[in-house]
């Protein structure tokens, strides 16, 4: 029987039998002392503990239960990969009744269905009851015993046999130290190629040998003084294991051949699986199972246990995201994401290179869909998910493997040694430094059990007592240095908070479900509080892509919060901030999410007049114009392109035309879905500069002329742009030109302010136009009519740009003056505090809020202040700068160009440069602490 089959006529079987056939419950229980749902009769307990009514109308309930045990009490984690049956994620079948039948009819339909139904060989069959020793409670279960005797004896089997004892530890079921309880009775089966053991390996730990079923009777009630009672009423518990069942009717084709090992990974539950891993690392699965010491082990083994630990783990992963656990640091996500670790390890172990974990995901979504749909509807979510910490920790990954090998080559002549003298019997194992688990666990992410795994393989111990001492001492420093609040209105993982966009096309407010907060208190006394707030769904658009954040408003019980800005925190979240943070902890619903629309309006009709630019530019200078970065804002946009030289006077002047004509036109602007692999196709869709896309991208098709991949908002007709007028072209860099324009009213704040009060040649020639019904004083300008002047004048135009560019050279130098003035304050103070204790004196600093120019001004000052090495690393429109400098003395030792090389992929990006200075930058934000101390660890090993 395939795996389906065997589901399905388990529930047909007891829904024959007036049994009421429920979903799966979640994997997050609903009792806060699990971390995970492991059992199928989790769901039930509060029935069991007269809390509520039975739901069911026969009393009698069957279903197939979701489980995980990885974590707490119920732990297989570390047991995974190397044999035949442990699991993290599995299905449990189970029956229950509650009050209704009881031991008759569980243990006589328990053999009517495997005897009967599906055939097992009836004398391979063990059944345990409960015997109590000295000082267990209750008594000898007599009427379970005499129920399997009669099954037994009219079976033509002996039940003396067949019967096998079992204490409390095996026999007794006990929800906790008080509450329901009662004996147990399980059903054994041996495996092994004659199957007449007798008895003698039933809860022996034996492979040869595996517990099929437990049907726990829940009869008495224990009290704190140890005693028992009988309870008012009697229930059945019974939990069957699915993938131990598949792969003894599987693995033995259909109970004929014992000779094999019986193997659950053995069985179409996991074959698909092992089929797409396969694919990846480009080795076949063998099911061959460890033997003797991990470093004896064959290439066939270590490869096997690999991937077996994979499909297991990947199962955990997709049923666990899909019920809403995310990995996370703490609780059960933090279980989530070591789990998710030790899979991406032994991937690369099995010379997988790239990200694979996340590819898994449609197969066991397409194969396990139609049972639990809750993966088919979150689908995409899972995989992405997944592959956002398989991307994040695989950055780390192989420089943390390789701080491991170094402290193992170090070792490997005194384990040459030690091996050498060692038995089999008495295996001599060298300790893992506990200091360097605690930097990989710290700096790298490897989880402590993770290292533990890698130890092992090289007949090591870790010192978890150093480590341990390691992990208080930092828990105190984060405490004693604890600088943000975090005040939650709904628990949730920061990381992973997902914020439904719905602000494509607003028009009003949008109503908010859910809604978490974040405070940050500054580092400085007496600094400005901000903080994050995450709602879904949400209206406003966070920075990306080039185009600023969104502002607006929080309106609840006649409050209103106001968003200053919106950052994008992650692909599916975004963070609202606000420096009202007293209003926060009153935040109550309804509440209600207001963008400002009129500022919303101004940067759509920039953006999709970007869009325009962009394809006027190609009109005008051809197609080997490409888009090298933009910003787009409520005052204005600025397009950097690739060209090779200064545009003509004729050529802006055409491109601007084109523009205004294309504005004019009133052509309507749509945006759709597709698949990613689709819009690759299309050679009418521009995709530009290396840009990273999902599998699933939006296309704004603006009068079927311009067609481009954007997430940003834009508006629904060219007409909504307004007047369009280009400012200035210039160059940023050796073949890059920047062109910057502004649209409709914003035009306004750029002749007001430039125009007006700083050209009065031509203020005085509009006011004396009689076209223009305008003073010098008129606080709405009116674009059309002051830019058509303009261009009647262009004397006047040129004027007004030359104005335009003194006063941003005048706005640069102050603010050089200003960040000069900063840096020289900042270096005096942070020479103080560089560390001196090692043979080349270095300073690490996050210069928050600061961008390149900033760094290098900075490395400039603290030239005069100190001798070493120096890394900075700022943080400015939600991009990473990095520099680092070495005085001449120390560049044999250490160069700047390979610091920047070694911290840039924590911050998503790259760098390089000269032995005494050099630079870098990346995307995201979020690494620098992590860059930073990889900066530390290398200066540390010089």
């Amino acid at each position: 029987m395939k795996s389906a089959e065997i589901r399905e006529s388990f529930l047909d079987f007891f829904k024959e039998r007036q049994h009421t056939i429920v979903p799966s419950s979640s994997l997050m229980p609903d009792s806060p002392g699990l971390l995970f749902t492991n059992a199928g009769m989790n769901q039930f307990v509060p029935i069991f503990l007269n809390e509520q009514p039975c739901p069911f109308e026969t009393y009698r309930a069957a279903n197939t239960q979701k489980c995980i045990r990885a974590g707490g009490k119920h732990n297989d984690l570390e047991d995974v990969g190397l044999d035949t049956y442990h699991h993290t994620y599995f299905e449990m079948l189970g029956n229950w009744s509650f009050g209704e039948y009881f031991k008759k009819e569980a243990i006589e339909w328990a053999w009517e269905l495997l005897i009967e139904e599906w055939k097992f060989p009836k004398n391979r069959l063990y059944a345990t009851v409960y015997k109590p020793g000295k000082r267990d409670p209750a008594e000898f279960d007599q009427e379970a015993y005499d129920i399997w005797k009669g099954l037994f004896k009219k079976a033509g089997l002996d039940p003396e046999i067949h019967i096998v004892y079992g204490n409390k530890k095996d026999n007794f079921w006990m929800m906790g130290e008080t509450g329901p309880c009662g004996p147990c009775s399980e059903i054994h089966m041996d495996l092994t190629p004659k199957g007449d053991t007798k008895g003698k390996l039933v809860n022996a730990d034996s492979p040869l040998c595996m517990e099929i079923w437990n049907l726990v009777f829940i009869q008495f009630n224990a009290d704190e003084g140890g005693g028992f009672s009988d309870l008012p009423f009697r229930h059945v518990d019974t939990g069957m294991g699915f993938e131990r069942v598949c792969a003894i009717m599987q693995g033995s084709k259909g109970f004929k051949d014992f000779t094999k090992p019986i193997s659950n990974y053995n069985t179409d539950v996991f074959s698909p699986l092992f089929k797409e891993v396969s694919k990846l690392c480009k080795k076949k699965y063998k099911a061959t199972l460890p033997s003797g010491r991990p470093e004896e082990l064959n290439a066939d083994m270590t490869n096997d246990v690999a991937m077996r630990v994979i499909v297991d783990h990947i199962r955990a992963l997709t049923f666990s995201i899909a019920d809403g656990i995310l990995p996370s640091n703490e609780g059960r996500g933090y279980v989530l994401r070591r789990i998710l670790r030790r899979a991406v390890r032994y991937g690369r172990q099995l010379g997988i290179k790239e990200l694979f974990l996340y590819k898994l995901v449609p197969v066991i979504t397409e194969q396990l869909g139609f049972v639990f749909p809750e993966l088919k509807r979150n689908g995409a979510a899972i995989t992405r998910v997944i592959k956002g910490e398989e991307e994040s920790f695989t950055k780390t990954l192989d420089r943390g493997i390789e701080l491991f090998n170094q402290h193992v080559e170090k070792n490997k002549r005194f384990l040459k040694a030690a091996q050498m003298t060692a038995t089999s019997d008495t295996p001599i194992q060298i300790e893992f430094p506990g200091d360097v688990a605690f930097e990989l666990y710290d700096t790298y992410g490897f989880p402590l059990d993770l290292t533990e795994l890698m130890a092992r393989e090289n007949n090591m111990t870790v010192d978890i007592q150093k480590f341990e001492k390691l992990m208080d001492e930092q828990r105190q420093r984060s405490k004693d240095a604890q600088k943000k609040s975090v005040i939650k209105v709904k628990d949730s993982d920061e990381q992973h908070i997902n914020t439904d966009f719905v602000g494509f096309d607003l028009k009003t407010g949008v109503n908010v479900e859910v809604c978490n907060f974040f405070i940050d208190e500054p580092e400085e006394k007496g600094g400005t509080v901000t903080a994050r707030l995450y709602i879904t769904p949400t209206p406003f658009y966070g920075e990306m892509g080039g185009q600023v954040g969104d502002t607006g408003i929080l309106e609840f019980g006649g409050e209103a919060i106001e968003i200053i800005d919106t950052l994008k925190s992650s692909p599916d979240s975004t963070a609202l901030i606000t420096e009202q943070v007293g209003l926060l902890e009153e935040i109550s619903f309804p509440l209600k999410a207001s963008v400002n629309l009129d500022r919303r309006k101004r940067i759509e009709s920039h953006h999709s007049a970007t869009h325009i630019l962009h394809w006027a530019l190609r009109e005008v200078l051809g197609n080997t114009v490409s888009q090298k970065g933009s910003y787009v804002g409520p005052d204005r946009l600025r397009f950097d392109f690739s060209h090779p030289e200064a545009m003509t006077e004729k050529e802006i002047k055409k491109v601007e035309k084109l523009v205004i004509e294309r504005v004019e036109h009133d052509a309507g602007v749509q945006w759709y879905e597709l698949p990613y692999k689709e819009a690759k196709k299309d050679n009418s869709i521009m995709q530009f500069f290396g840009d990273k896309y999902g599998d699933t991208v939006r296309v704004v098709d603006i009068g079927g002329f311009s067609k481009e991949l954007c997430g940003g908002t834009h508006v629904s007709s060219t007409l909504d742009i307004g007047c369009f007028r280009l400012i200035s072209e210039s160059a940023i860099a050796a073949g890059v030109r920047r062109i910057e324009a502004v649209c409709g009213d914003a035009i306004n704040d750029h002749l007001k302010p430039v125009f007006v009060k700083q050209n009065e040649e031509v203020a005085q020639l509009l006011k004396k136009s009689p076209k223009a019904r305008i003073t010098l004083d008129e606080p709405n300008l009116k674009p059309e009519v002051s830019w058509d002047l303009h261009l009647k004048n262009r004397s006047a135009i040129e004027k007004l740009k030359a104005d335009i560019h003194k006063l941003e050279k005048k706005h640069a130098k102050a603010q050089e003056a200003r960040m000069q003035k900063e840096a020289a304050h900042l270096a005096e103070e942070w020479t103080k505090e560089a560390d001196t204790s090692g043979p080349i004196p270095f300073l690490i600093k996050h210069a928050k809020g600061g961008d390149g120019k900033f760094l290098q001004i900075t490395l400039g000052e603290l030239k005069n202040h100190f001798e070493g090495v120096v890394v900075l690393a700022g943080d400015s429109n939600n991009k990473v700068a990095l520099a680092a400098s070495v005085s001449k003395k120390f560049t044999k030792q250490i160069k700047a160009g390979d610091i920047i090389k070694e911290i840039a992929p924590h911050v998503g990006g790259k760098g390089g440069g000269r032995p005494e200075l050099a630079q870098g930058g990346g995307t995201e934000p979020n690494g620098i602490a992590l860059a930073l101390k990889s900066a530390k660890t290398l200066l540390n090993k010089i």
